[in-house]
């Protein structure tokens, strides 16, 4: 079978070096084209990623990415430039791959609807690290039984949004398995404001942000005389390299928009 030919938007970013790198390690992969904004424009797509020279430079326009026409796009551009990315990929008759977070729902409503006129597949997700994906599924299993719960997300200093993707996420399965929110032992007075986080479907949500840190999850649950912590910690991109290569693989046989991992896993509800 000839290679699936993969083109990635992002590819001078962390996300999309590490991208490139896991790519040319499939031999049933094969990087056609690369996008990025001004750093790296024109440099090969091998060398900026640490690997050898790949003989595909990265160019600034997506256009001229999907002129090379590749069968799936990686899409790691924020909020609506990723939606926009990935409407433009399905009109080219290209599957996208986006691992981008903050896209609003009305984006992904019109990319599903877009997917389905096309007949082409379309995968979003908010997070491609295997083990995040099951820590909401142990954490959606736990809910109905410890239904006080609290999410605390941890990211380096340069993640533009918070809560996290993930984190969202987390929350509102938490709050669709758990049913109505617990009420409070006691009433609560915030002497700082936001000290006790933000409130996602009743659920909190803290975040932090600091230099040393990659992606980091806990949630915590308590009961009677107990609590349950349920954590994830990504130490590299490396840890989204095989989530995202199973989506690359996978999303050439459907028919429509998957959003999350989950369902590519069969974890879904």
């Amino acid at each position: 079978m000839e290679p699936i030919r993969v083109a990635v938007s992002g590819a001078a970013g962390r996300m999309g070096r590490a991208t490139v790198r896991a790519v040319v390690r499939e031999a049933d992969l094969r990087l056609v084209a690369a996008v990025g904004r001004e750093r790296g424009v024109g440099q090969d797509a091998g060398l900026t990623a640490g690997v050898d020279a790949l003989g595909v430079r990265i160019v600034a326009h997506l256009a001229d990415a999907l002129a090379a026409r590749p069968d799936v796009l990686v899409e790691f551009a924020p909020g609506r430039q990723a939606a926009a990315h990935a409407r433009a990929a399905l009109e080219a008759g290209v599957r996208p791959v986006v691992g981008s977070t903050g896209l609003p729902g009305d984006e992904l409503e019109r990319l599903g609807e877009l997917a389905r006129a096309r007949g082409l597949g379309a995968v979003v997700a908010p997070n491609f690290a295997v083990g995040a994906v099951l820590m909401m599924a142990f954490a959606r299993a736990a809910a109905p039984w410890l239904p006080h719960a609290e999410v605390i997300e941890l990211h380096h200093d340069r993640k533009r949004d918070a809560p996290s993707g993930t984190a969202l996420a987390t929350a509102r399965l938490i709050a669709a398995a758990r049913g109505a929110a617990p009420s409070a032992a006691s009433g609560e007075e915030e002497l700082a404001a936001g000290a006790r986080g933000a409130t996602v479907d009743g659920v909190r949500i803290h975040s932090v942000r600091l230099p040393g840190l990659n992606a980091h999850q806990a949630v915590v649950f308590g009961g009677p005389g107990q609590t349950l912590t349920i954590r994830h910690d990504s130490l590299s991109e490396e840890s989204f390299m095989p989530g995202l290569l199973l989506a690359v693989r996978r999303v050439r046989d459907l028919d429509g928009l998957v959003f999350g991992l989950e369902h590519l896993l069969g974890l879904q509800a």
